[in-house]
């Protein structure tokens, strides 16, 4: 049963919860937008405690999970707009993204 349940755990997006090593690099940028206005890096930072640029060693499902909780638990009201640019292990740069509206 535990083997089967590590088996399983590595291919969920939450594996940055796992035992195993790190083996995803990625480097992104969030903005977000705010009733149309761009935030700051300064004011992203503060929105999610979290770097608006930077490098995430664990999975990027980590960075997408902090600012969905954040999103659909906070601000209902404030119509918010986000991206995340991203590459991951050296792969071409992908975009995800969240709207509130």
């Amino acid at each position: 049963m535990q083997v089967g349940s590590i088996g399983y755990a590595r291919f969920i997006p939450e594996r940055y919860f796992c035992w195993a090593p790190y083996d995803e690099h990625t480097y992104y940028t969030i903005s977000v937008k705010i009733n149309g206005q761009l935030l700051s890096e300064q004011d992203i930072k503060k929105r999610y405690h979290y770097q608006a640029v930077g490098w995430e060693p664990r999975a990027i499902d980590n960075v997408f999970s902090l600012i969905r909780q954040y999103e659909t638990r906070n601000r209902i009201e404030d119509h918010a707009e986000v991206q995340v640019i991203y590459r991951t292990n050296g792969h071409d740069e992908k975009v995800w993204s969240f709207s509130k509206k």
